[in-house]
């Protein structure tokens, strides 16, 4: 086995618990119907790494909304491309909507810029974004990131959706993962 094989297959440490996961989850939910208090939204939910929270979050808005759901690819073994592919576009037109795009980790920054920028040119009423991660440390731009759950520094984490090379997607907790050197 490779490395890399080593690396993917160790079970992480937790970063960050189930409950303390679910408890800022219903923070952001009781902001979002704060600021959204009668309107309507469109939840998108960037794929893949993003599907538990994002079905976590609007389980618990409690309001009227719609989904949709956006799949991009910026990384290859976990590495920054700078450049972001569209493998799921979203089926209904957003222009007059209330839109509120939910990412997993905003790492550097550049995937959630563009993809603010191809939603923005379709003229939603309101743009905001919901990120359940992010890592100052290593943005390279700073979008603007409405609601947020964790910050975090360079750690190199997994689980509630998030994965490294298809695995740990499932875990109900943020673990990080650590190399032996």
């Amino acid at each position: 086995m490779s490395t890399t094989d080593d690396f993917a297959s160790k079970l992480p440490r937790i970063l960050i618990s189930e409950p303390k996961l679910k408890e800022r989850i219903a923070e952001l939910a009781r902001e979002i119907r704060q600021d959204y208090a009668g309107k309507e939204i469109v939840a998108v939910c960037v794929l893949k790494g993003s599907f538990i929270f994002f079905t976590d979050l609007i389980r618990q808005l409690d309001m009227t909304l719609t989904t949709e759901f956006l799949g991009v690819k910026a990384y290859h073994r976990s590495v920054t491309s700078g450049e972001v592919k569209v493998t799921l576009d979203i089926n209904e037109p957003l222009e007059g909507k209330h839109v509120l795009v939910i990412e997993d980790v905003v790492h550097s920054g550049l995937t959630l810029n563009y993809i603010l920028n191809m939603l923005r040119a379709r003229r939603p009423a309101s743009l905001k974004s919901c990120a359940l991660l992010v890592k100052e440390e290593r943005l390279k731009i700073t979008p603007p990131i409405d609601y947020w759950g964790f910050k975090l520094g360079k750690e190199f984490v997994v689980g509630y959706g998030i994965d490294y090379e298809g695995k740990h997607r499932g875990l109900p907790y943020i673990g990080m993962l650590e190399h032996d050197h």
